[in-house]
């Protein structure tokens, strides 16, 4: 049996190749090849939005993460992820769609200036190392898990990073809007399939959530004390505001035919993310009932591998092929997206300006060159990396919180907003989030929490000082000045 589930998740890997090159054929230019040409319809970017952020996190980190501390655990997501996406299409799609940008990094240099351009893009740039690595993690995981250990999770993680770099090299984002839609089909359908057979043999969902509910992994605003309350706060902030000046995230805005469809694709993205984000708990709780001996054994070595274990070991082989082609497609469309964002900010907002004369097949090459060395450096990461799924993506998003997002979100909202106060509320935020990282990471106030403090007051200082020291030199008499 497990050889003719190898044969079925093989075939399937074969057909999102072949979405992924078919969809290549259509790329004629860099636009096509960095925001699908700006024509996709309302459904791909329904797609695009889900099955990004659908991944590893999702399936393996997140039920890992509800089995230990409940739903009080798991507020950065989906709780925090998917309330970007919402915020995302309310707030942020319209205004930056309407700019025309390729990419993020073009909004701090056309609201700033150049050197804003190139800091905010290195901290996008490192901000993906952590999420893309936590997608090849998995990766390496499952192949280890559907071979039984014949392919070990190190090679697992290159013949995962093998596959991506396949139709991300060839389309761009048009392979990943092609495959992303393809596999949200799987994701939905396998994910509800799954929950119907797990509910089935435990005697009902109702069973579970009232094991879980006695259990008290429903219990989820924290202790009314300081220190919780601002943990809880920087958690969920992390995910939902630090997510927010994300390159993948603007690429699904950018690539919709009208900014109409960028802003509620992603809404409707996020809402059903947020929705399907609770069948994996739901199928990991069911554990519990069924297996307590699988629990026992992997909770506290490897909890991750606790949802795969039980559906090989109990569910029946048609769901087992639904389960791995859903946890497969959910891992690829994620890092096809995660490695295509950041290649992209490198090209387009480093090395670009450097070459003003590159034509744009010559860019277009460049692109390509860049995604195979950010793939390597991702892989190097993976390999060497100790941290779990869900810490590396959640940690991902600390630098942008601290660093990105208030320039983005006052540079739009805030008309006084300067490049010197953008200037400052980097430097402070990050200043602020890595002194606290280094020197007391467990205090009351979250490190990256601090920073985000700290950057909006660097913000308003920054941009509102200049001016009123202006002003007042305007004003004063000439023999005072």
């Amino acid at each position: 049996m497990a050889s003719n589930l190898i044969w079925f998740v093989t075939l399937y890997l074969l057909v999102s190749i072949c979405i992924g090159l078919y969809a290549a054929t259509k790329v004629k230019n860099s636009t096509d090849f960095v925001v699908a040409g700006r024509h996709l319809p309302l459904p791909f970017i329904v797609a695009t939005v889900f099955a990004t952020w659908f991944g590893s996190e999702t399936v393996l980190g997140i039920p890992a993460k509800f089995l230990n501390e409940g739903l009080r655990g798991v507020v950065a997501d989906p709780f925090g992820s998917s309330m970007c996406l919402i915020l995302v299409g309310l707030f942020f799609a319209r205004p930056l769609y309407r700019l025309g940008l390729l990419t993020i990094g073009d909004y701090y240099r056309g609201r700033y200036n150049r050197h804003i351009e190139v800091a905010a893009s290195v901290c996008i740039v490192l901000s993906y190392l952590g999420w893309v690595s936590a997608q090849i993690t998995a990766l390496g995981l499952v192949f280890s898990i559907l071979t039984d250990g014949a392919i070990q999770p190190w090679q697992g993680m290159i013949l995962g990073v093998a596959i991506v770099l396949v139709w991300t090299l060839s389309g761009g984002m048009l392979s990943v809007a092609f495959t992303d839609l393809f596999q949200m089909t799987v994701i939905m359908a396998g994910m509800i399939y799954i929950a119907y057979v797990i509910s089935g043999l435990v005697g009902g969902p109702a069973v579970v959530l009232d094991h879980a509910a006695q259990a008290g992994k429903f219990e989820f605003f924290p202790k009314l004390a300081a220190r919780d309350v601002i943990a809880f706060v920087g958690a969920w902030a992390t995910m939902a505001l630090g997510s927010i000046p994300q390159q993948d995230v603007f690429q699904r805005v950018a690539a919709a035919r009208t900014e109409r469809i960028a802003g509620n694709g992603s809404v409707i993205g996020g809402s059903l993310y947020f929705c399907f984000a609770f069948v994996p708990m739901f199928l990991a709780y069911s554990a519990t009932l069924l297996d307590p001996a699988l629990i026992e054994r992997y909770l506290t070595s490897d909890s991750q591998q606790i949802l795969p274990r039980l559906i090989l070991t109990h569910a029946p082989f048609a769901a087992q092929v639904f389960f791995f082609g859903a946890l497969i497609s959910a891992i690829l469309s994620c890092s096809a997206a995660t490695l295509l964002a950041p290649s992209v900010t490198v090209a387009e907002n480093i090395l670009r300006p450097l070459m003003p004369d590159l034509a744009d097949w010559q860019f277009l090459r460049m692109l390509r060159g860049v995604v195979l060395l950010f793939a390597c450096a991702v892989l190097t990461f993976a390999l060497v990396s100790n941290s779990s799924i869900y810490g590396m993506v959640e940690s991902a998003y600390k630098i942008t919180l601290a660093a990105a997002f208030t320039p983005l979100a006052f540079g739009l909202y805030w008309r006084k907003a300067t490049s010197q106060g953008a200037a400052l509320a980097m430097v402070a935020g990050l200043t602020t989030w890595l002194a606290l990282e280094f020197i007391h990471p467990d205090a009351s106030m979250p490190p990256q929490l601090a920073g985000l403090l700290a950057s909006i007051a660097g913000m308003v200082v920054g941009s509102l000082l200049p001016q009123w020291y202006g002003q007042a030199r305007h004003h004063a008499p000439a023999h005072a000045i």
